[in-house]
């Protein structure tokens, strides 16, 4: 079969520089590099590729094809490509070049800890006004025995003699680039830069333990059904050094029995009889904080709303306080006995039917259109 042109398999023209044909070369390998392409043809097209490379970034090779074509720098174009264990290591090239792409050689150095999550029912007092409240738990801390060495108690870890305690090693290697070298994590250590001897019995080396704790969380006046706390640096210990996680404390409210919460206002609903609200009344009216007194006026319809100011809930680390909003119920009575139902016929005979007046206030083009109708 014959070979494609070297410059129409790198896509670059005769007269390309070296940098150009290495910068095609990177592009095409990318492409077709068998760690990221897994179709049937990648391995073929990059060989192909690799061959082509070889011979235009030569200056000899690259004059003798040229002149001569394939038959002027041999049959295989350059050296021989035996598989990708065979080029020389090139998978470790290829991630030291275009970056790791299987998450070989990463560091592990200092990582920070996971975040704890812990569920906190509150009463809805306890939300409204803020507590102090204690949350059992289970987090992952240092080993209480070796205090995060890992070591028995007598030794400490030895540093790393491959590494010399740096925890990353350097490796060189040639390649079609020329000579690379690529930063690992030390295979000797895992990165840590120290070896452990003699292992802490408590941990077996891993200087972490699981702990049950006490923490005391403040709760802050004002916090709502779903809200959730964060406790800075409260969570799981860091590998290496690294910070801490967090501490997450997701707040569940109990329902009140006489109020309704709405953001920073409590809702209380307040039935009042036909008297109180054709009268006017003073009556009680509970709150968070003891009872208050509250003027009805007379005539007081239904569904008119009343406010208390600052009688409601605070606002989450702030100043303001919302209202407790009461909105009236007129009730109307369900059965009466006999001089309750005289005393209101007495009185239905003083006053106005609602449908009499409506329609005394009509206008003269409905009065005509009742006369006809």
């Amino acid at each position: 079969m014959a070979k494609r042109d070297y410059y129409e398999v790198l896509g670059v023209s005769r007269g390309a520089s070296e940098e150009a044909v290495r910068k095609a070369f990177r592009k095409m390998a990318m492409e077709f590099h068998p760690d990221r392409n897994k179709t049937p043809q990648a391995e073929g097209k990059f060989k192909e590729v690799n061959e082509a490379y070889q011979v235009l970034i030569d200056s000899q090779k690259r004059a003798e094809y040229d002149r001569f074509g394939h038959e002027g720098v041999g049959a295989g174009g350059g050296r021989d490509f035996d598989g990708f264990d065979g080029f020389g290591g090139f998978g470790d090239i290829f991630d030291s070049f275009f970056g790791d792409m299987g998450g070989r050689g990463q560091h592990r150095g200092a990582q920070r800890g996971a975040d704890v999550q812990y569920g906190m029912r509150l009463a809805f007092e306890e939300a409204v006004f803020g507590t102090d409240r204690e949350a059992d738990l289970t987090r992952v801390e240092r080993c209480h025995i070796c205090n995060g060495s890992g070591s028995k108690l007598g030794t400490s870890p030895k540093t790393c003699g491959t590494c010399r305690g740096v925890g990353k090693v350097r490796r060189s290697q040639k390649s079609v680039f020329g000579q690379f070298s690529q930063v690992t994590s030390c295979p000797t250590c895992r990165g840590k830069g120290s070896v452990i001897e003699a292992p802490c019995d408590n941990c077996q080396g891993a200087g972490t333990e699981r702990r049950n704790r006490k923490i005391v969380v403040k709760i802050p006046a004002g916090v709502e059904d779903g809200m959730q706390i964060r406790l800075t640096s409260e969570g799981d210990v860091g590998a290496n050094g690294g910070p801490s996680g967090n501490l997450y404390i997701h707040v569940s409210v109990d329902v009140h029995s006489l109020f309704r919460r709405e953001g920073q206002d409590l809702i209380y609903e307040i039935p009042l009889n036909l008297a109180q609200a054709t009268l006017g009344d003073e009556v009680e009216v509970p709150t968070l904080n003891g009872n208050e007194t509250l003027r009805i006026p007379p005539g007081t319809q239904p569904g008119a709303v009343f406010r208390l100011k600052g009688k409601g809930v605070p606002q989450v680390n702030g100043h303001r306080r919302g209202d407790l909003v009461v909105p009236v119920m007129v009730q109307v009575p369900t059965s009466l006995n006999v001089h309750q139902q005289q005393l209101l016929e007495e009185l239905a005979k003083t006053m106005e039917k609602p449908n009499e007046s409506a329609a005394r206030d009509k206008g003269l083009f409905d009065k005509i259109k009742d006369a006809f109708s």
